[in-house]
């Protein structure tokens, strides 16, 4: 038998690896998991109800098209059918826009550290990443991005609030960042978190794309809306890039629970915000905490913390453990951490404390 293997894309060498948030371990004594930024909260209700109904047509391909999402979600947003485009959660949307934007020779802007799958994305189209690093205060430099971009640029992704910390950009200095981008290089709001947001300056996403045709808008029903398990996320854009995104989508690639699911999501609106609500105020109470411990945290206006903590990180996320939580280390940067149920973000607290005072 022949050694020689198939010719792969030279591209795909040295990719790095998405890495999950680490589950509790089963049986063990870890109790919860703060590592993914899930909702804690189950699914909203109705949600149940009407999954458990489409179980049975099971054996039938989804809708391609997902008309009744794209339907509620044309109405919930005022824009156009022609604007809207679906994926496999908002990451699903973000490789589709990728694919429609750049190849080998072109250039991709993001922030670092910010989302862990841009330079995987990126990397697997063949475009280079341009890699922009954080500000002091871990907050996009948008002026520095502005800077990077050259002929060669197609896309430009701005993660807002930032993953993973949680920081934001505020509407002047985004206005002028996109006044500042040629008219023919596509960016990307990714707003994954934007129903956590409380800074009333952070400017709606869907706002700006109405009159800027460079804009795309991506929203998630993997957070807030806690169907992280059912891999549906969406964008909004004018027509010509969401054309682009439906022809480069998955044929199927948004099954009929998560269609569903996602519709009952959205018609739950009102126990939704109280969800959220609630995970902002917990939000408050643990940066407060860690802040009155002596901890640097910038402010979030996401569903999690994030600690800087250099050459400590894996110690810290260590300690966590075993206690009984899982948080999001980045070693030899920090750790992010969700916010979670009342009882785990208490553990957490007590273990950042314990830590603090033997650093």
């Amino acid at each position: 038998m022949s050694e020689t293997s198939p010719k792969l894309r030279a591209e795909l060498a040295g990719i790095p690896t998405y890495k999950p948030g680490k589950p509790a371990a089963a049986g063990g004594p870890v109790a919860y998991k703060l590592s993914s930024n899930e909702n804690p909260y189950p699914p909203l209700p109705g949600v149940m109800e009407t999954v458990t109904a489409a179980v049975s047509t099971f054996n039938r391909y989804p809708d391609m098209a997902c008309t009744g999402l794209m339907n509620e979600l044309s109405d919930r947003f005022g824009v156009p059918l022609s604007h809207l485009a679906t994926g496999t959660g908002s990451v699903g949307v973000a490789q589709q826009l990728i694919q429609a934007t750049s190849g080998p020779g072109d250039e991709v802007i993001y922030a670092w550290r910010s989302f862990e799958a841009y330079p995987i994305i990126t990397q697997i189209s063949g475009a280079r990443s341009v890699q922009v690093p954080l500000t002091a205060g871990d907050v996009h430099d948008l002026d520095a991005m502005a800077d990077a971009i050259t002929d060669r640029t197609r896309l430009v992704f701005v993660c807002n609030p930032n993953n993973p910390t949680g920081t934001v950009v505020r509407r002047a200095e985004l206005e002028r960042f996109l006044d500042r981008v040629p008219a023919d290089v596509l960016v990307v709001l990714d707003e994954a978190y934007r129903e956590f947001i409380r800074d009333p300056e952070v400017p709606d996403g869907v706002e700006l794309y109405r009159s800027r045709p460079n804009v795309c808008v991506l929203r998630t029903f993997s957070k807030a809306y806690g169907l992280a398990g059912l891999r549906v996320g969406f964008a909004i854009a004018h027509e010509p890039v969401a054309a682009a995104l439906r022809k480069t989508a998955v044929p199927f690639g948004v099954s009929q629970l998560a269609q569903e699911a996602a519709i009952a999501s959205l018609r739950a609106e009102d126990e939704l915000l109280g969800r959220v609500g609630s995970l902002v105020c917990e939000r408050t109470r643990v940066v407060d905490g860690l802040r009155a411990q002596g901890w640097t945290v910038p402010e979030t206006q996401a569903n999690f913390v994030w600690l800087r903590l250099g050459e400590h990180t894996v110690a810290f996320a260590q300690a966590c453990e075993q206690h009984g939580v899982v948080v999001r280390p980045f070693p030899g940067e920090g750790v992010r951490v969700t916010v979670g149920e009342t009882e785990a973000n208490d553990i957490f607290l007590k273990v950042a404390e314990s830590f603090r005072k033997e650093l």
